[in-house]
């Protein structure tokens, strides 16, 4: 169900428990900024989760919050998975949705990297 990115974070939220280690996740990347891992209902033939180790809902809430270290490291996080799992040539999708229009089912910011075949537009026209 898509959540509301307004609301406050939820500590009990899926990717919270993953940070935590209460919850097993098929790693692929960890530094100190970000936690990377295998997508348990992939949508293309590669689909890894990126998600900020710090508490933020959405990516307004980190982009408004977060500090300049988390925010560079993050992105940096991203771009150093997409190049590890071998993504960059032929080409990968990044996605994170925000709210319920967008249909934000985790309340922890997270980025969607999508590989592996070719991923087509975005949006029907």
């Amino acid at each position: 169900m898509p959540i509301d990115a307004t609301q406050p974070y939820d500590e009990q939220n899926i990717f919270a428990k993953i940070l935590r280690g209460e919850i097993p996740s098929k790693k692929v990347f960890e530094d100190d900024f970000a936690l990377a891992f295998h997508d348990i209902n992939p949508q293309a033939p590669h689909h890894i989760l990126v998600i900020p180790k710090g508490a933020y809902v959405s990516w307004d809430d980190f982009s408004a919050k977060a500090s300049e270290a988390e925010i560079a490291g993050f992105v940096r996080a991203v771009g150093q998975v997409a190049r590890e799992a071998g993504f960059v040539e032929p080409g990968y999708r990044l996605l994170a949705n925000t709210g319920v229009d967008a249909h934000q089912e985790v309340p922890h910011l997270h980025v969607h990297v999508f590989a592996g075949k070719p991923l087509g537009p975005m949006l029907a026209r």
